[in-house]
């Protein structure tokens, strides 16, 4: 058996945790790294809605109504009447 044949034996073996977090590792670098900047940029939308609602500057509805529209049109006909 080679070398690279044993080193994925030996991580085959490892308990079911080690090998997620591997896995997530080797993912991990296929990404091409994080964006440094986007948890910054999330918290800024995030605040920025929250202050929306709490000011009444937007309109909230229930999810299921908002999603029943979406719904309906994904499913509408695209042709003008």
């Amino acid at each position: 058996m080679s070398v690279a044949a044993e080193k994925v034996a030996e991580l085959l073996a490892l308990p079911i945790e080690d090998r997620a977090l591997l896995v997530r590792r080797l993912i991990a670098s296929l990404d091409g790294g994080a964006d440094i900047d986007a948890e910054a940029q999330w918290r800024e939308v995030i605040d920025r809605r929250s202050r929306e609602i709490e000011e009444g500057a937007v309109r909230c509805r229930p999810v299921e109504q908002a999603l029943r529209d979406i719904r309906a049109r994904l499913h509408a006909d695209p042709r003008p009447s």
